[in-house]
């Protein structure tokens, strides 16, 4: 196998944190890169999921809660808007 440079350009404090890391899991800068990108070649892609927009925690609890309601047998469920508007209004 044939090795090649791949320099990056990063911040500092973000270099820091991830060295301090990959020392704990016993892995040098180099081998953490090349741990991502044979991953993201098996994955075909970037090995984990990117997103835009995660909710606060604010939404992503109301989020929560309404899971728990739509699941929960138990809990109080409206089969229409007025009753809703209804038991908001109690």
């Amino acid at each position: 196998m044939e090795s090649a440079n791949l320099n990056i350009r990063t911040d500092k404090d973000i270099k820091a944190q991830a060295e301090r890391i990959f020392e704990a899991l016993g892995l040098n800068m180099s081998t953490a890169v090349n741990i991502f990108l044979r991953q993201a070649i098996r994955e075909n892609g970037i090995p984990f999921e990117v997103k835009l927009n995660t909710p606060n925690e604010a939404t992503a609890a109301a989020i929560r809660e309404g899971r728990t309601l739509a699941y929960d047998k138990t809990s109080d469920g409206y089969d229409n808007i007025e009753d809703l508007k209804a038991a908001l209004e109690r």
